[in-house]
C-alpha cells in the first residue's frame, strides 16, 4: 500500500474543497441566511451524493482497467486533458466571490439534505471529475480496484465533510473575512489552478 499516494490524494482533495465552487458557496449562503443547522444539513446531502458517483466510477472504470491497458491509458489522458481544461476555465473566470446574504425562506433540514444530495447526484460534471481525478491515485497492488475506488471515495467524502462542515459552522466569520479581504478570491482561484495542473501532471506520470 502506497501511503504517499493517499496523502497526496488527501491534500489535493482538501485544496479542491477549500477553493470556491457552487457547493461550498451554497453551504456558506445557507448557513448565513438560515443558520448552522441548515448549512450542515446541506453538507451531509452534498457529501452523501458522492457515494453515487464513487459507485458508478468503481464498477465502470474497474472493468476497463481489467480489460485493457490502452483503454486505461486513454482514461488517464482524458483525465489530464479535462483537468487542464478546468484550470484554463478557472483562469478565465472572475475571481470575486459573490455571497447572497439576504434571508432565504427557511427549509427543514431533511429538505435541505435532499437539495444537497440532488445537487450532487444530478450534476454530471461530478462524475466526469471523479473519472479524471481518482484513477491516478490507485494506491495498492494487492487490493482490488473496486475497493480502492471506494476507499478514495470515502476519503474524499470525509475531507469534504470536514471542510464544508467547518464552512457551515464558521459561515459568519468567513463571510466577514471575504468582505474585508476581496483579494482572497484571487488567492483561492490560483490554488484551484495549481491543484488542477498539478493533478494533471501527476496523472500523466503515474503508472497503472
Amino acid at each position: 500500500m502506497n501511503y504517499s499516494v493517499l496523502i497526496g490524494f488527501l491534500v489535493s482533495s482538501a485544496a479542491l474543497a477549500i477553493s470556491p465552487g457552487p457547493d461550498n458557496i451554497f453551504v456558506l449562503t445557507q448557513s448565513i441566511s438560515n443558520g448552522v443547522k441548515a448549512g450542515l444539513a446541506t453538507v451531509v446531502g452534498l457529501v452523501s451524493g458522492c457515494l453515487v458517483h464513487t459507485t458508478l466510477l468503481a464498477f465502470g472504470v474497474s472493468e476497463v482497467i481489467k480489460r485493457s491497458d490502452s483503454l486505461f491509458l486513454g482514461i488517464k489522458l482524458f483525465g489530464a486533458a479535462y483537468l487542464v481544461y478546468l484550470a484554463i476555465k478557472v483562469y478565465r473566470s472572475d475571481a470575486s466571490i459573490l455571497l447572497d446574504k439576504e434571508k432565504q425562506p427557511s427549509q427543514g433540514t431533511f429538505k435541505l439534505f435532499k437539495t444537497g444530495f440532488a445537487m450532487n447526484v444530478l450534476n454530471p460534471k461530478v462524475t466526469i471529475f471523479f473519472l479524471a481525478f481518482f484513477p491516478g491515485f490507485l494506491f495498492s497492488e494487492t487490493l482490488g480496484t473496486v475497493m480502492q475506488f471506494y476507499v478514495l471515495g470515502l476519503l474524499f467524502m470525509l475531507v469534504a465533510f470536514i471542510i464544508f462542515g467547518t464552512i457551515a459552522v464558521l459561515a459568519g466569520n468567513i463571510s466577514t473575512y471575504l468582505m474585508r479581504h476581496p483579494k482572497a478570491g484571487i488567492y483561492l482561484k490560483w490554488v484551484q489552478i495549481v491543484v488542477f495542473l498539478g493533478i494533471a501532471i501527476y496523472l500523466l506520470l503515474s503508472d497503472k
